[in-house]
């Protein structure tokens, strides 16, 4: 996540800030005036603007002007006297989120920016320009389907159901298919219908008029409004509530919707890409997927191989995410021996692409030298263990987070603690090396996560560590539970708790 900007000329309005911002563990960067904060601009960006109004040179809104022409999802608060009622209302008309009107309360100033800032890691999938797109990387014959595929939809506006075990790349398929589309202009939105509660995907897809729940204090547009004219991409359908799938279908069938507490209908114009790694024909026969639902979708079906069908492309998958992690985090690109290379090749990997990436991250962190031989891969590899296929381990890494719900591109803590998908010790692989590459792994993930715009970060990245701590603690102790919780340093109750709320087995009273 980027940091906080603060623009202001009074030295203790930027103090103040900077401080109660840093209480609630956010960065900030800190300018004098407009001009600091235009020239940083050039080769940077915030994630909120906070600026004052009244400063001496370039304006508050005149930077919220440049700001909202070359960054126009931006959220910039801007700081007012009372009195000055005509600038706030200028603010508003050039685009500000919100206003803080002196003097401020700190605690709702911090409210406010904490605000603007879930809206705009909501918000950051909405306008992604076609250069960013990820390249597909793919020599192989089964990749080369995919690619023909691709092409053969370029002029198309059909529905597509891309479907694929986890980790093969679905969404980089459906944003290809935007990139080559006649809409590749207009938004893309990603969705990940299982990431978000089932009592506010509705709100999420649709949105909601003001006043339409507890808490809906302004009318807010919903991911089909959001893609307006663009692609939305439904990751994960096989797990969207049965109820909505009823609304779905009605948006697929008739092209209208209303808003959560709405009674005018919104006209959508929007295509609509969805993917997923389950059966849907099975969810169908056991009644958890709408059977006219799925042959709404079911118009093109596009199949991604596993990475066990194309093995020939893990070396230049290998060699792009070796260079894409070290860059990410500013160190020399790691290179892989032939030896190496052989031994990934020949390897199951259930996570697939997915996994694969995940390892290439754990090897530019934790890898000794710049040439990693076998030896130097995390000892649950090299030891010739079962592939695991938990969601602790470096096979899937973050990949269904809790409950199947989160979709993430780098290690899990799993990986970060050398655990097989039991939550059993896998040697001391990703600790050998010291505790700082596991730390850092985790603050990389939780990164990413929060880039993505995904919530409850804490609560994932949570639960898999205790899950983590709990399942190596029990495989030490036999199962038996009082052993583990003196080992852990916590009460018999709570490790009672937690084996059930985590859905561990193994344990036993004593």
């Amino acid at each position: 996540m980027k940091p906080i900007w603060i623009v202001d000329d009074d030295a203790s309005i930027r103090w103040v800030l900077e401080k109660a911002l840093a209480r609630e563990n956010l960065a900030t960067r800190s300018f004098a005036s407009g001009r600091e904060a235009l020239v940083a601009f050039e080769t940077d960006t915030p994630q909120v603007l906070v600026s004052d109004i009244r400063m001496p040179g370039e304006s508050g809104l005149d930077l919220l002007a440049a700001v909202k022409e070359r960054h126009p999802g931006l959220p910039v608060i801007v700081i007012t006297a009372f009195s000055d009622l005509d600038s706030a209302v200028a603010s508003f008309q050039g685009g500000a989120f919100e206003y803080l009107a002196k003097p401020f309360d700190i605690d709702k100033a911090v409210a406010l920016i904490r605000r603007a800032l879930e809206e705009s890691l909501r918000d950051a999938s909405v306008d992604i320009a076609p250069s960013e797109t990820p390249e597909i990387l793919g020599q192989a014959p089964a990749m080369q389907e995919v690619f023909r595929a691709i092409g053969r939809l370029s002029q198309s506006n059909v529905t597509v159901l891309i479907t694929g075990e986890s980790g093969t790349g679905k969404e980089l398929v459906a944003r290809a298919l935007h990139k080559h589309s006649p809409r590749a202009q207009q938004p893309f939105i990603a969705l990940n219908t299982a990431a978000i509660p089932k009592d506010l995907l509705e709100s999420e897809l649709f949105g909601h008029e003001r006043g339409a729940f507890t808490g809906a204090q302004a009318m807010r547009r919903g991911r089909f409004e959001q893609a307006e004219n663009g692609t939305l991409f439904l990751d994960e359908i096989g797990d969207m509530p049965f109820d909505l799938q009823t609304r779905l279908l009605r948006v697929l069938s008739d092209g209208h919707f209303y808003r959560v507490g709405g009674h005018q209908p919104v006209k959508a114009n929007v295509r609509v890409i969805a993917a997923t790694h389950q059966n849907l024909e099975q969810r169908v026969r056991d009644g958890l997927f709408r059977e006219d639902l799925y042959h709404r979708l079911n118009v093109i079906r596009l199949r991604l191989p596993s990475l066990r069908e194309r093995r020939e492309d893990i070396p230049i998958l290998v060699r792009h995410f070796l260079v894409q992690s070290a860059r990410q985090l500013g160190v020399e690109t790691k290179r892989m021996s032939e030896d190496a290379l052989r031994f990934l090749t020949g390897l199951e990997l259930p996570g697939n692409v997915r996994q694969l990436e995940n390892l290439c991250n754990w090897i530019t962190v934790m890898a000794p030298g710049q040439t990693v031989e076998v030896k130097d891969l995390p000892r649950d590899l090299t030891q010739a263990q079962p592939a695991p296929t938990g969601a602790n381990s470096l096979a899937v890494g973050i990949s269904t987070g809790v409950g199947g719900s989160y979709a993430s591109t780098a290690p899990g803590i799993g990986a970060l603690h050398g655990l097989d998908g039991a939550g059993n010790g896998a040697g001391n692989g990703a600790l050998a090396n010291g505790t700082d590459g596991w730390i850092g792994l985790l603050e990389l993930q939780a990164a990413r996560m929060l880039s993505e715009g995904q919530v409850e970060v804490m609560d994932v990245l949570g639960r898999q560590f205790e899950s983590a701590l709990i399942r190596t603690a029990l495989k030490h102790t036999h199962g038996r539970k009082n052993d583990a919780a003196i080992r852990l340093g916590i009460g018999r109750n709570t490790i009672t708790r937690k084996i059930a709320e985590l859905g561990i087995d193994g344990a036993k009273d004593e």
